[in-house]
């Protein structure tokens, strides 16, 4: 399952970019919006010794959103809005299951931004798309040790691999 799924729609968004590595941004912009709305949900029901936590990941998936919007419309490329509504992947009712739509989130903005980064043209875009990468495997890394899974990291961020 993946994170906060915006409502479904019955057509594409005609504003994703037909050029791949932009249309790869504007996905990766769309998993950040995704993201944002579900740690409202983590921290409405994460236990105080998370707050750190979830305030600095709110705050970076929303630093990183906001850079990412500047790249697409330097293109001259539109970014998608945030959904009026998601569907959450499983329920959440306590710090558990907080901690797992944690882990899920930044595994999909993991996947987003490895898209991201193989379809990057330019040296600026595959920086960009590697910090990201990184931060979101270290924080899915964080939640799993708040969890007690292990191992916490993967090889391959962002992959089956």
């Amino acid at each position: 399952m993946t994170s906060p799924q915006p409502t479904p729609s019955t057509s594409p968004d005609p504003d994703r970019p037909s050029d791949a590595a932009a249309a790869a941004l504007f996905d990766a912009v769309a998993a950040e919006h995704a993201a944002i709305y579900g740690y409202g949900i983590v921290s409405a029901h994460s236990s105080p010794d998370e707050n750190d936590l979830v305030s600095a990941e709110l705050a970076e998936h929303r630093e990183r959103r906001e850079a990412a919007i500047a790249m697409l419309t330097g293109r001259a490329a539109k970014a998608p809005l945030p959904a009026a509504g998601y569907q959450l992947p499983i329920p959440v009712d306590n710090p558990s299951d907080a901690a797992s739509l944690a882990v899920r989130m930044e595994n999909d903005c993991a996947v987003a931004w490895r898209a991201a980064l193989e379809h990057a043209s330019s040296d600026q875009d595959r920086e960009f798309a590697v910090t990201a990468l990184t931060e979101a495997a270290v924080a899915a890394a964080r939640w799993k040790q708040v969890q007690g899974i292990e191992p916490v990291t993967v090889a391959f961020p962002g992959g089956t691999e």
